[in-house]
């Protein structure tokens, strides 16, 4: 059986509304455009190469060439594995396409495997058992796309057959699958079958210039928020959905108290104290059940190093503070272990900038999987204390206490603390 572990689809938003992952879970991606379930399935990749997960790619409708470009930096990643089933698939064998397999791929820290009778399925689904086999851990899956493979092996009896045979096995194999399909692609009666055997299920629509995302179904969760389209917007891996806009807008000063205090350190019993009210006090205001008198408010507001416009909520720009306290670097996550990397932004909780600057810490003798961050813009960092290398590709960069890294379109794929103290750089992203 499955485990009961969650794990994140690396859209915070959408986990919210979801409820996360399960391990074993099938997710099916009805995208009404072709183009929408993209960007959640390059997030999936760049969390499970966050956790440091196997990750094996199906594409039936690119080559690879087309697909690692669609990949960029993610393609990097040592972790995955493409199975090409395109290229003597809906590519026929073509030398435009087959040339790929003539060049040299040192460079490439991902596998790419040739799938050279995609149109057998029996095959194929040796082929995916011969991959997860040599795993002992949750494997991942992205399926591109159940839509191909129809074309490709001639009407939806073969795909109904070969999804309601490998879906169950992938369960039970304890991994994490994404299916995409292309909604008008199919027959109804098809996607119901679909629909009635995956344990979560998501519509992506697009209307008058408007992406929509719809939970159809999520087994083992709360279905609050299922059924009800949720509007978003993407850009590049950014997914940012209207709710989440209203829900910040909305956020009352209960919220930002909390929030606050949190980044803080501080304790409701601390905070109390210091304002000069009681805990009980504090925790009704943070639950929105009353409000502080206004003395307490400005008080609030001065423990925490924030205007009041700030705990309301409000942005005031004219009001920026020049200097802030190093109390409020505050300290972000960047899915991977804690004890290998910490960083903080070093930027009020209560202002905004053209870059975001960070400290990152790479504790000694540790290595890091992948890059800090994904960012398609310019980076640049300065190494601070200690030393540290960096990989892009397979070529090693060097760093020594007062070097400068610039990075445009280029990503590492590997940071590696090889001394004895921590390395600390002074990171920003540009943007």
């Amino acid at each position: 059986m499955a485990t009961e572990q969650k794990i994140g689809s690396g859209v915070a938003h959408l986990d919210s509304l979801l409820g996360g992952l399960f391990i074993g879970d099938n997710v099916v991606w009805h995208d009404d455009a072709g183009s929408l379930a993209s960007v959640f399935c390059l997030n999936f990749l760049r969390a499970s190469a966050a956790l440091e997960r196997p990750l094996i790619y199906v594409c039936f409708d690119r080559s690879p060439k087309n697909l690692l470009d669609k990949l960029g930096p993610l393609a990097r990643y040592a972790g995955l594995t493409v199975l090409d089933c395109f290229t003597w698939g809906k590519g026929s064998g073509s030398q435009v396409f087959t040339r790929f397999y003539d060049q040299s791929r040192e460079d490439l820290p991902c596998a790419v495997v040739p799938m050279k009778n995609p149109r057998d399925m029996r095959e194929f689904g040796e082929a995916l058992a011969a991959l997860h086999a040599p795993y002992d851990t949750d494997v991942r899956f992205i399926f591109e796309s159940l839509t191909g493979m129809q074309e490709l092996w001639g009407g939806e009896e073969q795909i109904i057959r070969f999804y309601s045979y490998t879906c169950p096995r992938l369960y039970e194999l304890n991994t994490i699958a994404y299916w995409v399909m292309e909604k008008d692609a199919h027959s109804a009666k098809l996607r119901a079958q679909i629909n009635q055997i995956a344990q979560v299920v998501i519509d992506l629509s697009v209307k008058r210039g408007t992406t929509s995302l719809t939970i159809l179904k999520a087994e083992r969760r709360s279905s609050e928020s299922h059924h009800q389209p949720q509007v978003y917007w993407s850009r590049d891996l950014s997914v940012t959905f209207e709710s989440q806009r209203e829900g910040e807008a909305r956020l009352g000063l209960g919220q930002h108290l909390k929030e606050l205090r949190g980044r803080k350190g501080f304790s409701q019993t601390e905070l109390a104290r210091m304002v000069g009210v009681t805990p009980s006090t504090i925790s009704q205001v943070e639950s929105n059940l009353i409000y502080p008198s206004l003395p307490a408010l400005f008080k609030m507001a001065e423990v925490l190093a924030v205007d009041v416009g700030s705990l309301l909520g409000e942005r005031q720009p004219q009001e920026r503070r020049v200097v802030a306290p190093g109390q409020e670097a505050e300290e972000v996550g960047l899915e991977m272990p804690a004890e290998a990397v910490r960083a903080w932004r070093l930027l009020p909780a209560d202002q905004a900038a053209k870059a975001e600057p960070y400290l990152i810490e790479i504790a000694p003798k540790r290595e890091l999987p992948a890059h800090f961050f994904v960012h398609k813009g310019e980076e640049m960092g300065y190494l601070l204390a200690g030393r540290a290398q960096f990989k892009i590709g397979q070529a090693v960069h060097a760093l020594r206490a007062g070097d400068m890294i610039h990075l445009a379109s280029e990503m590492p794929n590997r940071w590696i603390n090889p001394g004895r103290a921590p390395a600390r750089l002074l990171w920003l992203k540009l943007k």
